[in-house]
């Protein structure tokens, strides 16, 4: 219950949150410790202090735990054994995430995918072929579900009889976009969808950024199949970047658009 209502507090981020359960040793002490006291620990201050001690949500954290009781889902807080590892590696990192799944989220080779919505022939070719080359590796492949060339990963990755992670930017639900529902249904029997939003959160523009700093960290390597010169697969390459992690990138013609931001 503490561990969720953290996740609800206003101005209260990962970062912040994450120092407070270190400081005090867990969620429920930072409800019970005194204002004074949060106030001293580094990044909370008055302001962040006094919205933990005017925190009255826990029934939105109850009603989560409902959602996720009926529904198989995972709650995994930043503490638990289950978390992503190569997670903690990553300052900002969520402190909760909620798993549906059947496959280990600390797999030994885990590979991110990202790429364009409105893909080329070439690029699904080379999504699907890159996937196919890799399957006798055994590795868990990841990516955002979105239209292009995470649906074409996912399904390359089923097709190849390898464990495939959804990284969603809402809660668990709904499902966009919802042409994705019947794929997201094969992915759970040899996969999982992973979020860090509550169920009732809609695909707002914002979590999309979000989103992709959970794919860029989870993996050992993330590679960009097609994107242009701006958009939310650059946004990723950089953060995996920023996170130590190997980026790759396919080389496109100079002159095509969808991979000058691979070039």
């Amino acid at each position: 219950l503490f561990e969720i209502a953290l996740t609800k507090i206003p101005n209260i981020g990962d970062v912040q949150a994450k120092a407070m359960v270190q400081m005090l040793g867990s969620a429920e002490a930072v409800f019970k410790t005194t204002a004074s006291k949060l106030e001293k620990i580094e990044g909370i201050g008055k302001v962040r202090a006094d919205a933990i001690k005017r925190f009255r949500l826990f029934k939105e954290a109850e009603q989560e735990i409902k959602f996720i009781n009926k529904n198989n889902i995972q709650a995994l807080f930043f503490t638990s054994e289950n978390y992503p590892k190569r997670l903690l590696n990553c300052a900002d990192s969520p402190i909760m995430l909620y798993y549906k799944g059947v496959v280990n989220l600390n797999n030994d080779k885990i590979i991110s995918v990202a790429g364009t919505r409105n893909h080329t022939h070439q690029g699904q070719y080379d999504c699907e072929k890159l996937i196919k080359e890799l399957s006798e590796f055994d590795l868990t492949i990841v990516s955002g579900l979105a239209y292009g060339i995470d649906t074409v990963a996912h399904k390359s990755a089923l097709a190849n009889n390898l464990p495939t992670i959804g990284v969603l930017a809402h809660g668990l639900q709904t499902l966009y976009p919802s042409v994705n529902e019947p794929l997201s249904k094969e992915m759970l029997k040899q996969g999982g969808l992973l979020t860090e939003f509550s169920f009732t959160e809609k695909p707002d523009k914002q979590n999309f950024p979000k989103r992709n700093r959970i794919t860029a960290g989870i993996c050992d390597a993330l590679v960009v199949v097609e994107s242009g010169i701006k958009g939310g697969s650059l946004i990723t390459a950089e953060i995996a970047n920023s996170y130590h992690r190997d980026v790759f990138a396919f080389p496109g013609r100079t002159n095509d658009s969808k991979s000058e931001g691979c070039n």
